[in-house]
């Protein structure tokens, strides 16, 4: 059965080592927040460091998820001092899980906080595609999928919540699973 892969991606308003309570604020939810993603039903796994710095995002050792890349778009550092962004790589069962798990609790609070840490880019900020079982999306996986869908708008190879697809291409809703 096919997974969904959803990459996401933004352009935070300070560098991550910025020593600002906004900087911390993010963090600080960022971490509480995986948490309980990871324990949400539908969620699969998502892209972790296997070795090196986190810091160092473009040299860490991703693993099977690949080498770090971010998209076209983005515009600043790619150092310890001057990365400024923030990045994820995770795979589901349905988007109705992620969905559910992406706007109901602790998510959902950061979301509401979300143009307090990032800048808008108008481009997009995720994407969604599917991905055979026992596959593992990459970072350029994500990256060219969020280009796309911002160069074309929503198709089967790319898509968002409004505008999703089954596995077999077929447009579909998606709606929240509890509440």
């Amino acid at each position: 059965m096919p997974h969904l892969a959803l990459y996401t991606f933004g352009v935070l308003k300070s560098p991550l080592v910025d020593p600002g309570s906004l900087t911390r604020e993010f963090y600080d939810i960022g971490a509480a927040v995986y948490g309980k993603i990871s324990q949400h039903p539908g969620y699969l796994s998502h892209a972790e460091v296997r070795s090196g710095d986190r810091g160092l995002l473009f040299e860490a050792d991703w693993g099977a998820w690949g080498g770090f890349t971010v998209p076209s778009w983005y515009g600043k550092g790619r150092t310890r001092e001057t990365t400024a962004l923030a990045a994820t790589l995770s795979l589901w069962t349905d988007p109705h899980s992620a969905f559910d798990a992406i706007y109901t609790g602790l998510h959902r609070q950061a979301l509401n906080r979300r143009y307090d840490w990032f800048e808008r880019t108008g481009h997009p900020n995720y994407v969604f595609w599917w991905v055979p079982d026992g596959t593992t999306p990459t970072w350029q996986d994500g990256v060219s999928r969020v280009e796309h869908l911002g160069d074309h708008g929503p198709a089967p190879h790319a898509f968002t919540f409004h505008h999703s697809f089954t596995p077999d291409g077929t447009p579909s809703t998606v709606k929240p699973v509890s509440r």
